[in-house]
């Protein structure tokens, strides 16, 4: 047998009847003939890791803007956190490890520069306000990557990935990297505003820390096992954890996400996103070959949005410095 059928079989034998199986998957849209080694699913992650969008995500913000010290999060450690929290998830429920990898390795490939700022800007410059970090991560892999080959990843992969945010994904899999994104960023953001000096710890809500756990480690133990405790075909947290994470969740969006001191330079972010947003609709022939074709295709304003959406926060910066700033004249 070959090392895929291998692996199929294995997962006959270990995965739960909920699971999504690889061979039983929807597919390409392009057909490809299988590996002899990978799945489908491990073949997705791989193309993933390995594509650009991808490595750009270490330099896009996670929540504080161009931070000077290493050890604040980015969409990358943020990516790598959902997809440890989620492995486990999945493992312990007997779910495909491999698609659940998948989806959260390019669960935020679309997302913009300067993090959910960014991603509202556009939301307001675009069309009936259209734009979607998560959408955009699907069209990241369908038409962008690959100089607009797209990545053609199976479509479970690409329904986790749309369904990350606000809707039900069509597999366990996928509902999982759902629950750990959350329980990610609320987590690795307490950690970050209290370095920042944003955060009191002594200011979480009381409640929280007796249900969940005084640390970080603590609190994603407690909701994790709670997620395994209580799932099966459904995955879902009990009552009073599920209540305690949304009184978490509600207090970082009133003291953190929305507070002035993270606000201060968001403005200014705004600002680049709108102003390389007007430019690139008036002088559309200076993006990309890539973008200049999806123009013609798809329309200017969606191209103008690939492109700014693909850049991270230094090159967005570095391109309004360019396009705004004058040159130093200099005479020998």
């Amino acid at each position: 047998m070959l090392p895929r059928e291998i692996t199929q079989e294995n997962e006959k034998k270990i995965l739960s009847p909920s699971a999504c199986f690889s061979e039983n998957s929807k597919g390409r849209v392009v057909y490809e003939k299988p590996c002899d080694i990978r799945t489908d699913f491990q073949r997705d992650r791989d193309r993933i890791i390995h594509c650009n969008a991808f490595r750009r995500l270490k330099h896009k913000t996670q929540v504080f803007l161009i931070p000077k010290s290493d050890h604040y999060r980015t969409r990358l450690t943020h990516t790598l956190e959902v997809s440890q929290i989620a492995r486990t998830i999945a493992r312990a429920l007997r779910l495909n490890e491999d698609l659940t990898e998948a989806i959260a390795l390019g669960h935020d490939l679309g997302h913009t520069p300067f993090g959910h700022d960014g991603e509202r800007m556009l939301q307001k410059l675009y069309p009936e306000g259209d734009f979607r970090h998560y959408k955009q991560s699907v069209r990241v892999v369908e038409k962008i990557e690959r100089d607009g080959a797209g990545l053609n990843l199976t479509a479970e992969v690409k329904n986790g990935i749309l369904c990350h945010t606000n809707m039900t994904a069509d597999t366990l899999e996928g509902v999982a990297v759902k629950f750990a994104d959350k329980i990610a960023y609320l987590n690795h953001d307490i950690e970050d505003a209290i370095r920042g000096g944003v955060l009191d710890p002594r200011n979480i809500p009381r409640h929280v820390i007796d249900v969940l756990g005084d640390t970080k480690s603590r609190r994603i133990t407690t909701l994790v096992s709670d997620i395994i405790a209580n799932s099966g075909d459904e995955i879902r947290y009990s009552d009073e954890i599920r209540e305690a994470h949304d009184e978490l969740r509600k207090f970082m969006f009133e003291h953190v996400y929305y507070a002035a001191v993270t606000n201060r330079e968001k403005d200014k972010a705004c600002h680049i996103i709108e102003f390389l947003f007007t430019h690139y609709m008036q002088n559309k022939e200076l993006m990309p070959p890539l973008y200049i074709r999806i123009a013609e295709e798809d329309g200017l304003e969606t191209a103008v949005c690939d492109f700014i959406s693909c850049m991270t926060d230094e090159y967005a910066i570095d391109l309004f410095k360019e396009l705004c700033i004058p040159k130093q004249w200099i005479r020998i």
